[in-house]
């Protein structure tokens, strides 16, 4: 181990995503369903891309249908494990945004992600600043399929989120969803639970 102690770290979009920024920021988002499918269609090219986990969130002010950022699970192209889509997504919103808090000034962003949040990703999007959080859908399909550990999430965590000013809705595009962890799980992709198999 080198004894150089750490004092930084940096992250950033895999390149195919990067070239794909320009055509993304022009695409129309006006609703819900525009907005989970350029999620859904991210989080499966994200895995077959090898840059991380099949998970993608976009941050998006629904007032307009602007894309303020999009996030990929990173965590295989950088090694950072907290590196997740949400983490990724509300990240960049508040770097481009220049604040930490997404609602300030009474902005009403939304998180749009291609499946519940892990337990990690809760914290994150809870404190954010987004006012809306749109969802593929929620429950054991996720875990099943592709073998990741979302985490012990409270029993009651959308209301927790609806307490605490962020509306949730779920079920939107979930059987494409759906479809993405079952490829996922039918290929030889790494599983990066840190304390259970990293691969299959």
């Amino acid at each position: 181990m080198d004894a150089t102690v750490s004092s930084s770290f940096s992250a950033a979009l895999p390149e195919w995503l990067v070239a794909e920024l320009p055509a993304l920021a022009a695409r129309p988002l006006p609703d819900d369903e525009s907005r989970m499918a350029l999620a859904i269609e991210l989080a499966d090219r994200n895995w077959r891309e090898g840059s991380g986990g099949p998970f993608a969130a976009l941050v998006v002010d629904p007032a307009t249908g602007e894309l303020v950022s999009a996030g990929v699970n990173l965590v295989l192209s950088t090694g950072l494990s907290s590196l997740h889509a949400e983490v990724t997504a509300i990240s960049l919103a508040q770097r481009r945004l220049g604040r930490w808090d997404l609602g300030a000034d009474g902005a009403e962003l939304e998180l749009v992600v291609n499946w519940a949040t892990c337990v990690m990703c809760y914290g994150a999007t809870m404190w954010s600043g987004v006012r809306r959080l749109v969802l593929a859908g929620h429950g054991e399909e996720c875990e099943r399929l592709t073998g990741f550990d979302e985490g012990p999430m409270p029993d009651d965590w959308m209301g927790e989120f609806e307490r605490r000013g962020i509306r949730v809705h779920s079920g939107v595009r979930r059987d494409e969803a759906v479809e993405v962890f079952r490829a996922f799980g039918a290929s030889d992709a790494v599983v990066y639970n840190a304390r259970g198999a990293t691969g299959r």
